[in-house]
């Protein structure tokens, strides 16, 4: 009968980026100035960071696009807060 091998030697845990190092590709979630989350692209990114400001509107999201090395900010939607202003 064979030995069974813990699952830790099957199963690598995921590398967590460096907190001091900068990206030099794709798009990052920035939150309250921290980096948070990589993306492939700008799309995904923006996505990820609306859903977030439309839950906790007060925090601070920004696209942090690698590449060019610069900062979009992500604003709350007005859609749904005006539609339910009574009119």
């Amino acid at each position: 009968m064979s030995e069974a091998k813990p699952m830790s030697e099957f199963t690598k845990p995921p590398v967590a980026p460096r907190a001091d190092a900068i990206p030099t590709d794709g798009y990052v979630l920035s939150i309250d100035g921290k980096l948070k989350a990589r993306y492939e692209t700008s799309k995904e990114a923006m996505t990820a960071g609306s859903q977030l400001k439309q839950n906790f509107p007060v925090i601070q999201v920004e696209i942090f696009n690698a590449a060019e090395r610069t900062y979009t900010p992500v604003e709350l939607q007005e859609k749904q807060a005006s539609s339910a202003l009574p009119g």
